[in-house]
């Protein structure tokens, strides 16, 4: 045997058992690596998770404070809409003039609805209510306001009707 084809075994050798080395202990080892750092990022969620159940029940209670703020109960939007707005009309001369069944529109998990109705009376109250809808109630925004001017021809004498659109989501 010459020493260039010693030295060119001896090469092979080095890379077969450099290779070998790798698929009976080297791979294996960098596998258990990464399985160790996902089971620690796994125990550092369970260690987070009282923390995070007492952060989810102060939200919850949160909620319910305003749910509870904004009059809104178990019945519907609509329904409290209605009494909103009926309520609101008693105590400041107004008069709803209908109110009719929402439009609804689903877009993948969004659900959309407009609410439309029309209230009769004075241009200051009518803006009022809009902005008590808007500002206080919080069911959602207005996003068409028209006014007409009319005429009661019994009495000859002329009223102005809002009609209203109010999205909301849910």
């Amino acid at each position: 045997m010459t020493p260039k084809y010693k030295n060119v075994l001896l090469i092979l050798g080095f890379i077969f058992v450099i290779i070998l080395s790798y698929k009976l202990s080297i791979s294996k080892t960098l596998t258990l690596k990464n399985e160790y750092h996902t089971l620690k990022k796994e125990a550092l969620l369970f260690e987070n998770t009282p923390k995070r159940l007492s952060l989810l029940k102060q939200k919850q209670k949160y909620y319910d404070s305003l749910l509870n703020k904004y009059q809104i109960k178990g019945s519907s939007i609509q329904n409290n809409l209605l009494k909103t707005i009926n309520t609101y009309a008693d105590s400041n001369k107004l008069k709803v003039v209908n109110f009719l069944e929402p439009h609804t529109y689903k877009n993948n998990d969004l659900t959309l609805k407009t609410h439309k109705f029309t209230v009769q009376g004075n241009y200051n109250a009518i803006l009022k209510l809009i902005h008590h809808l808007e500002q206080q109630t919080k069911f959602g925004e207005v996003i068409n306001l028209h006014f007409e001017k009319k005429k009661n021809y019994k009495t000859n004498k002329y009223y102005l009707q809002a009609r209203v659109l109010l999205k909301s989501f849910e």
